[in-house]
């Protein structure tokens, strides 16, 4: 071995101890009061659910002393009573796979808001389960799309021949998301060449359009003769809105899997400070379970929603996270780095956004000593996610886009 190459691995050891360090100093101040009222939050939202008719009520939302409660409760009215049934007659039948919440809750939760915002607005879709067996529900439902993921661990699920066979005597147009390899996919160009294969027909994305169409690594699904479609994450409007009755007691909420980037953002916050925390791979949490219509009623109690984006989102203009959406929604006051697509998808009125992990500690100090600071950038972000970014647009936009395959 040369020298070139220990001091590269002694210096990737450098970094791993350093980590290891961080997360361990991380869970060991972490504060107690968060860890003691984790399980009373969640069960004071699942009473709130109790009694949804009347945390619900429109006129006592419309009525309420919160502002965001008011607008979000117009907004939401108007936009189901435009969205309703808006593409009922569309021939498509769609099917979609979901993964088990607890294999994938990023993927249970975009393709289930998908699939119920088909049904809204009048497309017949349903879940292809985890563990269904794919001949029944192609012969029973008899759709004209199915959507997959281009993931090892979901296409060994599906009977690729019943597939085809399928295929010989009906419609039907198979797509996958287009991954990447640069970000821990196998390589492109064999997946490619099994897509073919298999007469896979299109592949979607996630990712803005301008991004996709751009960056040179999407190149090689262009030159295969496959055309991407985009379905950008948004707010599932259905699950995610204001709720009257509630006190903004929680400091913080924060539901989301743990990446290494809160350590960076978040260590001293949630030292000193109480809230809510939730989501799988966080030590502190004991047993996580996806539950999105209870989330509304702890949204309800933030002073502050905090959201922190992965490296790959503050590089490059490709996506926000789901919980950008789904905060705006609810009229949570967000507590946001900087991920580059923001600028183009939000004004900068509706978020407080922070440029280094010490803007990010600045900004949620003085949110707490002045929460009436928040409420104005609540209703301008909730105000733009209602007009445009909502899991309705997405799936309207879906069946706009399968009427050019």
């Amino acid at each position: 071995m040369t020298l070139q190459y220990l001091q590269k691995l002694a210096q990737k050891r450098i970094i791993k101890l350093k980590r290891s360090f961080e997360k361990h100093q991380f869970n060991y101040v972490f504060n107690s009061k968060t860890l003691l009222s984790h399980d009373m939050v969640l069960a004071e939202a699942e009473a709130g659910l109790l009694h949804q008719a009347t945390h619900e009520n429109h006129e006592l939302c419309l009525s309420s002393s919160d502002p965001v409660v008011r607008q979000g409760t117009r907004l939401k009215i108007d936009l189901e009573a435009q969205m309703k049934d808006s593409c009922i007659g569309s021939p498509e039948r769609i099917l979609i796979q979901v993964p088990d919440a607890r294999f994938s809750p990023a993927g249970f939760s975009l393709f289930s808001n998908l699939i119920e915002s088909l049904n809204y607005i009048g497309v017949d879709a349903r879940v292809l389960d985890w563990n269904e067996d794919i001949r029944g529900a192609l012969e029973i439902f008899k759709p004209s799309i199915l959507l997959s993921s281009d993931n090892p661990e979901y296409l060994k699920r599906i009977d690729w021949d019943s597939v085809n066979q399928y295929k010989m005597h009906s419609r039907l147009y198979v797509g996958l998301s287009a991954a990447l390899e640069e970000y821990e996919s196998t390589p492109l160009l064999p997946r490619l060449a099994w897509a073919k294969q298999h007469r896979i027909d299109f592949y979607y994305s996630y990712r803005d359009e301008d991004y996709v169409r751009s960056r040179l690594e999407y190149q090689p699904f262009f030159d295969a003769g496959f055309q991407i479609i985009f379905i950008p994450f948004g707010a599932n409007i259905l699950h995610y809105y204001p709720v009257a009755g509630f006190q903004r007691d929680l400091n913080y909420v924060l539901m989301a899997s743990r990446k290494r980037e809160h350590i960076q953002y978040l260590k001293n916050i949630m030292n000193e400070y109480s809230g809510f925390l939730d989501g799988p791979g966080w030590k502190q949490v004991k047993s996580f379970s996806f539950k999105r219509e209870r989330d509304r009623y702890i949204y309800a109690r933030a002073k502050v929603g905090l959201n922190v984006h992965l490296p790959e989102q503050t590089s490059w203009a490709c996506e926000l996270n789901e919980r950008t959406y789904q905060l705006a929604a609810c009229g949570v006051p967000q507590l946001i780095d900087h991920p580059i697509l923001l600028n183009k998808i939000f004004g900068r009125e509706s978020f407080f956004i922070a440029g280094s992990p010490k803007d990010y500690e600045e900004m949620f100090r003085e949110l707490i000593a002045h929460p009436q600071l928040g409420t104005d950038k609540a209703l301008h972000a909730q105000k733009e996610v209602f007009a445009a970014h909502t899991t309705l647009h997405r799936a309207k936009s879906l069946i706009d886009q399968l009427k050019l395959l």
